[in-house]
């Protein structure tokens, strides 16, 4: 480690206050949690926590002042762990255990700065140790996605709560509460900023319905194109396509267009499935006139009984 003085950036002299001051600002700047990407930050943070602890240790300072001990806490002169007026021994896997009087605790430093923390304990005595500086809170958001958008998976624009928008890309299998997490995208705080939380709202379509992946549509056709076939152009939320119609086709006859429907999380579509539904003009002579002198005894509901 570097001279502790110049680690905490304080003058020989420096009072306790002084010391104490210097770390408060040099750990709330380098602490690990605050720069996961940064090993070099971590690394400095090591050392300053060091010199602290070497500085506010009165009789460590005073050794070091001396001569006696270098940066490190080791007796000045000799190779590490020589013995004579050691205060550290090195224990298994190269960690520093102090076995001296006086070693400083870091709770004060700690607990205003992140808020305090537990006590852990060791075969060598106990330290206190930080709990990790508390993120910032995190933001729920609604987001009104319309019918088609969500089952073709279009991206949604979304104005976050500091006035920034997000293009938002919205997740295979999409469905009504999806919750999406947007990370750090939420308030700040001195561990870092907290989440944005979306939670999808899918709005009704005037005449498509979802069931699970698949999309339904109720299709209405005439009397002519049930009975005669017909290829008709039919909605899907992919854009209009051509539907062939079976010549004798029932109301309540379903047919399927396959990977028209939502996207699903397993991968591929839900189909779009049409439902043919019958309908009759209001008023049309030839028509009341067919059917006045169809001659059909056959009954559509012998099935049911009745």
């Amino acid at each position: 480690m570097a001279d502790p003085y110049q680690a905490l950036g304080v003058a020989k002299g420096a009072s306790e206050k002084e010391i104490k001051s210097a770390y408060r600002k040099l750990a709330k700047e380098l602490h690990p949690d605050r720069n996961k990407d940064n090993p070099k930050a971590t690394e400095r943070f090591s050392d300053v926590t060091k010199a602290y602890d070497l500085l506010l240790d009165k009789d460590k300072r005073a050794q070091f002042d001396r001569g006696e001990i270098d940066a490190d806490g080791n007796p000045a002169g000799y190779g590490f762990g020589g013995g004579q007026g050691g205060g550290y021994s090195r224990g298994a896997g190269g960690q520093q255990f102090d076995f001296g009087s006086g070693g400083s605790d870091f709770g004060d430093i700690f607990d205003g700065l992140f808020g305090g923390g537990g006590r852990s304990s060791s075969p060598f005595g106990s330290r206190q140790q930080s709990a990790p500086p508390p993120k910032g809170a995190n933001v729920s958001y609604r987001l009104k996605v319309e019918f088609i958008a969500a089952a073709t998976l279009q991206k949604q624009r979304i104005t976050l709560e500091d006035g920034k928008t997000i293009d938002l890309s919205l997740p295979k299998g999409v469905e009504e509460g999806t919750q999406m997490r947007l990370g750090g995208k939420g308030r700040q705080g001195p561990g870092g900023n907290g989440d944005a939380i979306v939670t999808i709202h899918i709005n009704g379509h005037p005449f498509y319905e979802r069931d699970g992946d698949n999309v339904t549509l109720e299709l209405p056709i005439s009397l002519k194109e049930a009975v005669e076939g017909a290829k008709i152009k039919v909605p899907t939320v992919d854009g209009p396509v051509m539907l062939s119609i079976p010549a004798g086709s029932d109301s309540g006859k379903t047919l399927r267009l396959k990977n028209k429907g939502f996207h699903k999380k397993s991968g591929g579509r839900g189909d779009h499935l049409v439902t043919l539904m019958i309908t009759l003009p209001e008023s049309d002579a030839k028509l009341a006139e067919f059917v006045k002198d169809w001659d059909n005894d056959e009954n559509p509901r012998a099935e049911m009984g009745v």
